[in-house]
């Protein structure tokens, strides 16, 4: 339970929540308080301990609203963790496929995009799995803006979400289920066949014209013209269809393709 607060603390979390949306780090938290790193450290710690503030990561509290009766379980939204640990980011793959409604699958991690360096592609924290896919500045995705209690959130737009999969269809859960986002993709209002092909030619993986035509003439989808510029760019030489499995399957000549995976239409 939350333990009894001084007047000096209490005040200190006022300023702390008056000052910071989210998440805040020691040197926020030392800017916010007028007070030097080391002090603020042992006082963070303080509160944790009290059931105050609630320990994100290392280096990262949030604040813990009165009535929690578990404070150290208390859990910033996965979202806004992505933007504060991961930043400069965006969430996408799998998790931007959810988001705009392109598959009913449920995923119980969180794909990141991010300019940062990390030393593992996979993080947990707070209970929740982190995909981390690290990119380059020029090919940073086209994103929306998603307001997360009152905190901006980028996520990939649905054309964005689309190409990235088909780049790494490991991040959109392998073939099989990209396949469903995109026939999905092509049923929805964020179709957009001429804006999609810009999409790709930034990405620089013709790769991912093979996979989009092929998915467009598997599934029957009434996209002639795009199948059409998807073919005139494809890349020479064989591709894996899903690069995330055994290269095995026959050879698809038309879209330069290996179909190692089984399609069900």
């Amino acid at each position: 339970m939350i333990s009894g607060i001084s007047e000096t603390n209490r005040k200190l979390l006022d300023d702390l929540a008056r000052n910071q949306k989210g998440p805040f780090s020691v040197k926020e938290a030392s800017k916010i308080l007028g007070l030097p790193k080391s002090k603020i450290r042992i006082i963070l710690a303080y509160l944790v301990r009290k059931g105050w503030l609630s320990r994100v990561r290392r280096g990262l509290y949030i604040s813990v609203p009165l009535g929690t009766v578990n404070p150290q379980e208390y859990k910033e939204h996965p979202w806004i963790v992505v933007d504060r640990v991961f930043g400069p980011c965006y969430i996408g793959g799998w998790s931007a496929a959810e988001h705009w409604e392109l598959t009913d699958q449920i995923f119980n991690s969180l794909v990141v995009f991010t300019l940062r360096k990390f030393k593992n592609t996979r993080m947990n924290i707070q209970g929740t799995d982190y995909v981390i896919k690290r990119i380059s500045k020029k090919y940073f995705g086209k994103t929306k803006v998603v307001w997360v209690e009152n905190i901006k959130v980028q996520v990939s737009d649905p054309l964005q979400t689309i190409v990235d999969i088909l780049d790494d269809p490991f991040i959109g859960g392998g073939m099989r289920n990209v396949a469903d986002i995109v026939q999905e993709y092509f049923k929805s209002q964020h179709r957009n066949d001429d804006e999609i092909v810009k999409y790709i030619d930034r990405k620089n993986n013709r790769t991912v014209y093979k996979r989009l035509g092929f998915l467009i003439e598997f599934f029957s989808i009434d996209a002639a013209k795009l199948k059409e510029s998807c073919k005139e760019r494809i890349s020479a030489g064989f591709s894996l269809l899903d690069p995330t499995i055994e290269a095995k399957g026959a050879f698809n000549s038309k879209w330069n393709l290996r179909i190692n995976v089984s399609m069900n239409k």
